[in-house]
């Protein structure tokens, strides 16, 4: 259905090809996945079979792409457009229309087809996807999981023959991305419908893949075979092939389902030993003061904290030389009360109530993750303790300040959000502008945004623009533009999405030393490896209450929906990551 031959592709201004000398074939009927670290070419890849590249992003293209017969080269994407559906990275550059079941519709009305037709597929997709509650709501109020429901549901409706997907389930929650991953199954099996994507996320969609192709380095020629034996040699795997690799079986597993059968052995040798605690914060300990229960009941007694040193107790980390000419510690030399806290918050959306009676508590040096279901009010929160959304009820103080009635310039010393979308903080047209311009906003010496860069994100010139990095790299500049400010309370949202494994490995470490410096920190965020490997607590949403609040061990274990994968593959027992698992087996060797 898809081949490659000699396929070469080189962009304006690089020294070297982004993809060079690629040459295979998938087949009809199968859902392959793209995996390797990010940089190497993928969404380059999934470009071609589209035909945007060279068409719209523009480079050379050497070797010849064809999908159906068709030659990419000499057919347009708008030639493709019956034959081809594509998800990029970024579902809001993929709306046209103002309402989600319009939007469902638009890319049938261009093929000309019948209305009934229409409408019957906008119907089918609206229940496939769990959309029917949101079709008639505007695009721009939905979350940016929901929004990633509607761009695959919007590419599913003319029925193409193959479906490019790039990052298809990085916004979605555990539920939501099942719920894509077994339409995307039926399509291949009930349909012979060929899949080709591109996800950071393998713990998801390993398991479901006919076969792996693997970009292992830019321009590096392609490796493909069974997901089992890629896994086996490839540089990003997903936890539960790690743990198959640490415990020496053969062949990896690549479910949890598949772990399970063989690690009672590993059980065995764990049973003996303590998972090790969390890493105290670094703050005061405060931990959560109360949470109003579901349903609007009375706040309930502490579920607990992780366990934390005295006041005042900042320990110095790595970026302690960057983060202020000898002191670790974020500024707060103005801050009234170093402890965020929210009490009975309420925030109302036109007809939509986003949260209810919210209220919690965050000490210096505290790690958070917040998670739920997409829409569950997670990013809503963010924007409150930033001062972007006005309490309907209830209040918030940042430092002492009420965030929404506080001058922005003052408010960036004491909080600061990295988006969904790094690029929405981006506007200058090189990194070297990008830094200028933060160090200009916080007021601090020249070079410390640089400084940042160079520590989070080695190797990227000055000159570069920020729409030319990859999804990852883009995060870490608009990381490095926030940190300048020094701001004692750090919100993140999706922080993840587009890393692969290495990168995020880089974020936890980065994270981490944030947080032993003093640093509340505070993670909006689908990614249950994420949070089992640096949050303190979790704090679960839905429908804009707080279910749940303790330390991560007691959460996510507890959790079927936000457990990691080692948490599921050796429950009872509550070892969270390999990190931890591979700690113990080397301090019982």
């Amino acid at each position: 259905m898809i081949r490659f031959e000699q396929v070469s592709v080189r962009y304006e201004g690089t020294d070297s090809p982004t993809l060079s000398g690629v040459d295979l074939t998938v087949p009809e009927g199968e859902l392959v996945l793209l995996v390797g670290p990010s940089g190497v070419g993928k969404s380059t890849l999934l470009g071609a079979v589209s035909g945007l590249v060279p068409h719209f992003t523009g480079g050379v293209l050497t070797g010849r792409v064809t999908v159906g017969g068709r030659d990419t080269r000499t057919h347009k994407p708008r030639e493709l457009a019956d034959l081809v559906g594509t998800v990029g990275q970024d579902p809001l550059a993929h709306f046209v229309t103002d309402t989600v079941e319009d939007e469902l519709a638009y890319g049938m009305e261009s093929l000309g087809l019948a209305p009934e037709v229409m409408r019957r597929r906008v119907e089918e997709t609206l229940d496939l996807l769990g959309l029917a509650e949101l079709r008639d709501r505007p695009i721009a109020t939905l979350s940016g999981g929901q929004q990633q429901r509607v761009a695959i549901g919007s590419v599913l409706t003319p029925h193409p023959e193959v479906l490019v997907l790039d990052e298809p389930t990085s916004a979605l929650d555990p539920a939501a991305a099942e719920e894509v991953l077994a339409v995307l199954q039926r399509l291949v099996h009930d349909l012979g419908t060929t899949v080709l994507m591109a996800e950071h996320r393998l713990e998801r969609v390993v398991q479901y893949a006919d076969q792996v192709v693997l970009l292992p380095s830019p321009g590096a020629a392609p490796v493909m075979g069974a997901p089992a034996d890629i896994m086996a040699v490839s540089p990003v795997r997903p936890p539960v092939a790690e743990l198959g690799l640490l415990a020496g079986w053969d062949p990896l597993p690549l479910s949890v389902r598949d772990a399970r059968r063989r690690a009672s052995g590993l059980r065995d040798r764990l049973a003996s030993v303590r998972p090790p605690a969390m890493p105290a914060s670094a703050g005061t300990g405060a931990g959560r003061v109360g949470t109003a229960a579901a349903g609007g009941g009375p706040a309930g007694a502490p579920v607990g904290a992780a366990p934390a040193p005295a006041r005042g107790a900042v320990r110095r980390g790595p970026l302690a030389r960057l983060l202020g000419r000898g002191s670790a510690a974020p500024a707060r030399d103005a801050v009234a009360d170093p402890v965020t806290r929210v009490d009975g918050l309420g925030v109302r959306r036109g007809r939509v109530e986003a949260l209810r009676r919210v209220s919690l508590t965050l000490a210096p040096g505290e790690t958070v993750a917040l998670m739920g279901r997409n829409g569950a009010g997670k990013s809503t929160l963010l924007a409150a303790l930033v001062g972007m959304i006005e309490p309907t009820s209830g209040t918030v103080l940042v430092g002492g300040l009420a965030p929404s009635r506080t001058h922005p310039r003052e408010m960036v010393r004491r909080v600061g959000l990295v988006p969904q979308e790094p690029r929405d903080l981006l506007y200058a047209d090189t990194v070297a502008a990008e830094c200028a311009a933060a160090d200009s906003d916080a007021g601090a010496g020249a070079g410390s945004c640089r400084a940042l860069v160079s520590e989070l994100l080695p190797g990227v010139p000055d000159g570069i623009h920020p729409r030319d990095l990859s999804e990852g790299q883009r995060l870490a500049l608009a990381l490095a533009v926030v940190l300048t400010a020094r701001p004692p309370l750090l919100l993140l949202d999706e922080p993840t999405r587009g890393l692969d494994y290495a990168a995020k490995a880089r974020l936890v470490g980065v994270l981490r030393g944030l947080a032993e410096e003093g640093h509340a920190i505070v993670l909006a965020t689908h990614d249950v490896e994420l949070a089992a490997e640096v949050a303190h607590r979790v704090v679960i949403l839905a429908d804009g209450e707080v279910v749940a609040d303790g330390p991560t061990g007691q959460v996510v274990v507890s959790s079927p929906a936000f457990a990691p994968q080692t948490a599921k593959v050796l429950a009872p027992q509550e070892w969270l990551t390999v990190t931890q698992v591979r700690t113990a087996l080397e301090g019982t060797a």
